[in-house]
């Protein structure tokens, strides 16, 4: 007896969500399967805390953004510093041993002179203030130490911005100096004190046997206080602009952004560099654990001295 196989529809009907059902629970091992493995590769990679990349355990950097993973150890203090950083902000020491601090070259770690610049690891002893120094100009008096700072120095020397730079920081100075009339006493005071200077000199004069003597009156008028702040505020401001005009932009060599912003600074002005890496104000790039992301001088004016982040 011949059994009927046709497939009853109805039966089909109620069979297909079996299949797929089936189907379903045929899948999905797979998919936990994948859930497992990328949960195992997250937690043996290293995800970076800027934009979420998984990356090799081994990796130093984002293979998407490119920053540093983590953080290294400074060899003198043992402060957590980044890794890509060439300088520990706790103790003030250049850190990187591949690294000629001078010019940037790679080393290979045993030479005591750099093969590409010729300075040594060790440091230069600036002539001028006997400070220790890691780099090609000097962290306290900024006086350029090596032949390509000195070179750096004379060729920004020649350009009109870094001479007019220097002009206006002659001018700030010389505004410091002067002694401004606060209050209507002080400018009888003033007075006075020009008419007795004429009265003695003219005495003098004539105790030398000149009988009309010529008294050469004081180049300077009395300055009032508002004035002497409007005059310093003009000043400044043109000062920035240019420090601004010559601000440093990111580039790959710590070294290079140090020997630029040193040979650009203007002597005469408190000043303080100003990173990008914290926005920290530091007496000098020197100072600053990643200066190859850039930064600028700004003038301190009026601050107090411990908002510069590395005075001691």
């Amino acid at each position: 007896m011949n059994e009927d196989i046709t497939l009853d529809p109805a039966q089909n009907a109620n069979d297909a969500p079996l299949l797929q059902h089936g189907e379903l629970t045929m899948e999905r091992p797979a998919e936990g399967q994948t859930a497992q493995q990328m949960h195992a590769r997250a937690a043996s990679g290293t995800q970076c805390p800027y934009c979420g990349t998984v990356n090799e355990p081994e990796a130093k950097y984002c293979a998407s953004c490119g920053k540093p993973l983590g953080a290294s150890t400074c060899p003198y203090c043992g402060a957590g510093i980044d890794l890509d950083a060439d300088y520990c902000e706790v103790c003030h020491h250049y850190v990187r041993t591949d690294v000629c601090s001078f010019c940037g070259a790679q080393l290979s770690g045993n030479e005591a002179f750099c093969p590409e610049c010729g300075n040594p690891r060790g440091g230069i002893v600036c002539p001028t203030c006997h400070t220790m120094n890691d780099f090609s100009f000097c962290k306290h008096c900024g006086n350029p130490l090596t032949e390509e700072a000195k070179h750096l120095l004379k060729e920004l020397q020649m350009t009109p911005e870094y001479k007019e730079m220097e002009q206006l920081a002659q001018e700030l100075q010389q505004l410091d100096m002067v002694i401004p009339i606060a209050t209507e006493r002080d400018r009888v005071r003033e007075q006075l004190n020009r008419k007795l200077r004429e009265r003695v000199l003219t005495l003098l004069a004539r105790d030398r046997g000149v009988v009309n003597p010529i008294i050469e009156t004081l180049g300077d008028a009395p300055v009032d206080k508002r004035d002497l702040d409007k005059r310093k505020q003009e000043q400044e401001e043109r000062l920035a602009a240019l420090l601004e005009k010559m601000s440093q932009k990111p580039t790959t060599k710590p070294a290079t952004v140090r020997n630029y912003a040193m040979a650009c600074k203007p002597q005469g002005v408190r000043l303080a560099w100003e990173c990008n890496f914290k926005h920290a104000l530091h007496s000098s790039p020197c100072g600053c654990a990643k200066p190859q992301l850039g930064g600028k001088w700004i003038i301190l004016g009026n601050n107090i001295r411990k908002e510069i982040k590395d005075d001691k």
